[in-house]
């Protein structure tokens, strides 16, 4: 009996396949369909997951593209899969597809305020990372607002995109008075941070809350569970780093005289 393939590699091979019967040499995007992941799975005699969106997910978080698919890639460009509205997909090429923490910044030490239940009962590294940034208002502190966490796990459709949905979004409001929406978009383990949730994130809060000023926010446990605190924006169709701070919670007595000092520089 034929063994079956990883998820990892069946999504793969679906991807590419539906990837190479649309790529002609030049092409800068290419559309697809939802239909074409099962035409795909059939042809390949692939047995895909109920979420048959799972594969997307896995290339978009946990995975490296084909690499027949990288292949095609012109130097400083990568591909990636967006959403283009309900069921409809496009590979798109850009300047860059992930957002990597800065090995060479300080962690700067904050008292930890987390609940010991809470962290006792997280279920996932993405809760846990969440419950993190909230109950030490690491948004307050890298931002400089006062922010209020507003809901989890928004889901919702936006035109031209399809269904999104963000992880935790928070209001704020700065010392000006002015008002913020704030989308976070929370990596651990394994999975990576993508501009792709970046850029659904700015598009659904630019439709939702046309009146706030957005300010897209991604997080990712580092070692050590040091916290890694990005805000991202949109810069000639590609998402750039506007900036970065790594945090680690620590007990108040672990934080040193030196290191008090050391934050006056």
């Amino acid at each position: 009996m034929k063994p079956k393939k990883a998820p990892e590699n069946r999504y793969a091979a679906l991807i590419e396949d539906i990837f190479l019967m649309g790529y002609k040499k030049g092409a800068s995007e290419i559309t697809f369909r939802r239909d074409d992941l099962l035409e795909s799975a059939k042809k390949l005699r692939i047995d895909l997951p109920k979420n048959i969106g799972d594969a997307i997910y896995a290339i978009r978080y946990r995975m490296s593209m084909p690499a027949r698919i990288a292949k095609t890639q012109p130097t400083g460009k990568v591909w990636i899969i967006e959403g283009r509205g309900r069921s409809l997909y496009a590979f798109r090429l850009v300047t860059n597809d992930r957002i990597v923490p800065n090995g060479q910044l300080a962690p700067i030490k904050i008292p930890d305020a987390t609940p010991e239940i809470v962290t006792a009962y997280a279920l996932s590294d993405e809760q846990a990372l969440l419950a993190k940034v909230r109950y030490n208002r690491l948004l307050d502190i890298f931002l400089g607002v006062a922010a209020y966490s507003l809901q989890n796990h928004l889901r919702t459709a936006v035109a031209n995109m399809g269904q999104v949905e963000i992880d935790e979004v928070y209001v704020a409001v700065d010392k000006r008075g002015r008002q913020y929406i704030l989308p976070v978009q929370a990596k651990g383990g394994n999975d990576r941070l993508s501009t792709v949730q970046t850029m659904q994130d700015l598009a659904c809060c630019a439709e939702k809350f046309p009146l706030l000023v957005c300010r897209a926010i991604s997080a990712q446990f580092m070692d050590d569970d040091v916290i890694a605190l990005f805000e991202l924006g949109m810069s000639a169709g590609d998402v750039r780093i506007l900036e970065e701070r790594h945090y680690k919670l620590v007990p108040a007595d672990r934080i040193s005289r030196e290191d008090l000092q050391s934050y006056d520089l």
